[in-house]
């Protein structure tokens, strides 16, 4: 989708992470759009691949990249780590006032970027939901479940929590200490985000479908590992209200 190329004064400069694990086949189109979206839209920008211990040729993609291409980093995980690590890698490693975020899969258009821009300068967050979500359907259904899950343990109003297309004030950004390994990391995000007093908007974002690769987001492991993080994260909220009283 190509949309107008305009500029928001408030965003001059943008870090780009894309958490990558064994995505060679979409890799170079994922850096490619970011950047060719990000030059039209800001002065200044940086795409840092954060590759999670991949088995394939993610990480020698990126490098070869990254040699004709200041703008291109990788960072490396010498094994998988998960996904809360990579973005919390990438978070790190980001230098600019603001920070995007989405995957390496080519399922989300860079170009919908655009669409945050009314909002940079007025809100901490804003935060991508997927419009007519391109997944099979028990990942569906397991999102909408973990969506209703979080509402009620949390009170977050956010309609797709999961949906990897957020940009963040780096100013807010650095005030939380993420602890998720794993898929619970865009919880945690918002959660304590949200308890932060930080304001979010939402804004609908395409979904297309995965042509190449793995994905792996409700593979049983993956949603073992967020449900106890989940668990761990509210007994630690729990309890830090509790010493409030």
């Amino acid at each position: 989708m190509e949309l107008g190329g305009r500029r928001n004064a408030d965003l001059r400069q943008l870090s780009i992470v894309l958490p990558a694990f064994n995505e060679a086949p979409n890799v170079e189109q994922a850096v490619a759009e970011a950047n060719a979206v990000a030059g039209r839209l800001v002065s200044a920008h940086e795409v840092i691949v954060v590759d999670d211990g991949s088995s394939d040729a993610t990480a020698s993609l990126v490098e070869s990249l990254a040699r004709d291409d200041a703008r291109v980093r990788v960072v490396s995980h010498p094994r998988n780590r998960g996904y809360g690590e990579a973005l919390r890698t990438g978070f790190l490693a980001a230098r600019f006032d603001h920070v995007f975020f989405t995957d390496a899969d080519l399922q989300f258009d860079m170009a919908e970027l655009e669409r945050f821009l009314p909002y940079v300068g007025t809100v901490d967050v804003v935060a991508g939901y997927r419009v007519n979500r391109q997944d099979r359907l028990a990942r569906r259904l397991s999102a909408y479940a973990w969506n209703l899950l979080v509402r009620v343990l949390f009170y977050v109003p956010v309609r797709d929590i999961d949906c990897a297309f957020k940009l963040f004030s780096r100013s807010a950004l650095v005030e939380v200490d993420i602890q998720a390994v794993g898929a619970m990391v865009n919880t945690e995000l918002m959660v304590k985000l949200g308890r932060r007093g930080a304001s979010v908007v939402e804004v609908g974002v395409h979904h297309r479908p995965r042509r190449a690769g793995e994905a792996r987001g409700a593979s049983p492991r993956v949603i073992v590992t967020a449900f106890r993080e989940l668990l761990r994260m509210r007994s630690q909220l729990a309890a830090l209200d509790s010493r409030d009283l």
